[in-house]
């Protein structure tokens, strides 16, 4: 089902789904860096720049807190948080490349353990994705099989026209009940050009042959060069819109605390660093090794797809300019 929305209705889309209680989460400026979060008033969406920091937010916030704790004397009372108490969500301006990274996540926290925290947000989410005009670069979705204009893991997916406003495509039930719920503002598509989508500068990278090498070659020597300016800073993982790994910690003092999971990666000395001081990924290239086998050979072996979306913002804020991208790519012709 495809239809029209004006840009003038689409700020009134967005200022409707606000006053009606909804938290609607978009790409907004905060400080000078753009991020996914609520907003406040339609006019603090931002569509023409890439967020630092990936949409998977809205699921697996940085730090939430899963059960309270006190003690009055010799009373100890745990008291769980209710994953029911998230508000209803709709989450704006998502790009092709955030998108597709949800159901990557879905099949994680569903898999050997429901994470209701994650799948109780899942649920109450409507994502709007958008479709990609630009590209840098950095971004190489092409060169994992998706594209600027992908639909996958999106309710709705918006594509620019030309003079303004948006085919809009509905491709869920949660999709198809918003656009329902506000059917006032849509309209037939008729005359209405869509913008050209962006053309990422990469070409399509052979991942069989990636995994093929990966299965055979967990020792090879070219893994110290692969991963040599690896700082373990974890810059990548935080921006990564499906990378998933996470922490979980008891903070406050005697008396009362919580428990949060909180984000962690892989990179990280610490996140193999075992009670008794040994650390079976006791260098930097080990470290980076699993994030490159993690993304094309491990979630692969265990869900059948990549653990990457070629959004590529590890490549724009990585300190040490490493680039994802170009390793794989070389992995694929050796």
């Amino acid at each position: 089902m495809q239809k029209y929305l004006s840009q003038e209705n689409f700020s009134t889309l967005l200022e409707k789904l606000i006053a009606s209680g909804k938290r609607v989460v978009a790409p907004k400026l905060n400080a000078g860096t753009v991020l996914y979060e609520p907003l406040k008033n339609p006019a603090e969406i931002v569509i023409d720049r890439m967020p630092r920091r990936s949409g998977k937010e809205a699921f697996f916030p940085i730090c939430e807190e899963i059960i309270s704790y006190g003690k009055e004397g010799q009373k100890v009372t745990v008291t769980d948080i209710d994953p029911a108490r998230f508000p209803e969500t709709v989450l704006v301006g998502v790009r092709p490349c955030d998108a597709a990274a949800i159901p990557m996540l879905d099949a994680v926290f569903s898999w050997d353990y429901r994470d209701e925290f994650f799948l109780e947000r899942r649920k109450k989410t409507t994502v709007v994705g958008m479709a990609c005009t630009e590209a840098d670069d950095a971004c190489f979705c092409t060169a994992v099989g998706l594209s600027p204009g992908d639909p996958k893991g999106g309710d709705i997916l918006l594509t620019q026209v030309e003079g303004g406003g948006y085919l809009c495509r509905a491709q869920s039930e949660k999709g198809e009940a918003l656009v329902a719920a506000h059917a006032a503002l849509f309209s037939e598509p008729d005359g209405h050009k869509s913008l050209p989508l962006a053309e990422p500068q990469t070409e399509k990278i052979d991942l069989q042959k990636v995994k093929k090498w990966l299965d055979t070659n967990f020792e090879h020597p070219d893994w110290d060069s692969i991963a040599t300016r690896c700082v373990g800073c974890g810059a990548c993982a935080f921006v990564c819109p499906a990378c998933h790994c996470f922490d979980i910690v008891d903070e406050g003092t005697e008396k009362s605390g919580t428990r949060r999971k909180n984000w962690d990666a892989c990179g990280f000395w610490k996140f193999t660093h075992h009670a008794s001081g040994h650390n079976p990924r006791d260098l930097q290239p080990k470290r980076y090794r699993n994030r490159i086998m993690h993304k094309f050979k491990y979630y692969d072996d265990k869900f059948g797809q990549r653990l990457c979306t070629g959004c590529g913002r590890c490549i724009r804020l990585c300190p040490a300019g490493i680039d994802i991208a170009a390793i794989v790519e070389d992995i694929s012709k050796k």
